[in-house]
């Protein structure tokens, strides 16, 4: 029982937000990198509240480039483990970007080109958003959990092509997430030139796999096995709402 929760510590003290929110001041500069990553990791769902409180893309593209800098810059204040920080990355996050939002002396959106794309396809992406528009903590909390479901089915992916399994991971990914139909496992074997139980059994790996990554990129983003275990939850939620 000891080891397990030794091996549970180790695990969550590694973490890109445990690191951000329980460093001492000698090694700041470690938990802001660490804060960085994830905040660059998340930049998307900082941009689509930002889009759904009404700013035009120009506008959401500054915003979000300026709130970042603000959150993660040389001068910004470390999170602190004691502080309002404590909790999983996602709720922190939205909260720094409401303080942002209605603090008067916050950087006005400077945009010298009204018309020009916003950067790494931001605005493309919000364009493929539903058209009723749910509220921007919705959108916010949505886009959150659809970044982690899409990192981890990029590494999925990854693994496959390393592996030399591509192919029959482009066939079984849509299967992650609901059970084959009646002769879909006989029609991916043809083609594939497999045998349906070897899809089946490839399946499970596969599922059991995408759990494990689905925990692993949700375990940066929080500090305590209990906050893993909340974020999970939330994630099946607003998954169950965005494919629904």
């Amino acid at each position: 029982m000891t080891s397990i929760s030794i091996d549970t510590q180790e695990r969550f003290a590694a973490t890109r937000w445990s690191i951000a929110t329980h460093v001492g001041t000698a090694e700041a500069d470690g938990a802001r990198n660490a804060l960085g990553e994830l905040s660059n990791r998340f930049r998307y769902p900082v941009y689509v509240y930002l889009r759904r409180c009404g700013h035009t893309s120009a506008a959401a593209a500054a915003l979000t480039q300026g709130f970042l800098s603000q959150l993660t810059g040389e001068t910004a204040p470390v999170p602190d483990g004691g502080s309002t920080a404590q909790g999983p990355y996602r709720v922190y996050l939205l909260a720094r970007l409401r303080s942002f939002l209605a603090a008067k002396d916050r950087p006005a959106a400077m945009s010298p080109a009204n018309d020009r794309e916003t950067p790494d396809g931001l605005e493309d992406r919000y364009r493929r958003e539903p058209v009723d528009a749910p509220s921007p903590e919705q959108s916010f909390q949505r886009a959150f959990a659809l970044q982690i479901l899409d990192r981890t089915l990029r590494r999925l992916r990854s693994e496959a092509r390393q592996t030399g399994h591509l192919d029959m991971y482009e066939r079984l990914e849509p299967l992650l997430a609901r059970e084959p139909v009646s002769g879909e496992y006989e029609a991916i074997a043809a083609k594939l030139g497999s045998r349906p139980l070897v899809l089946t059994l490839a399946l499970k790996r596969l599922r059991q796999r995408f759990r494990e990554l689905v925990a692993d990129e949700l375990a940066d983003t929080v500090a305590s096995e209990a906050d893993l275990a909340s974020e999970q939850d939330v994630l099946l939620i607003e998954l169950g709402g965005a494919q629904g």
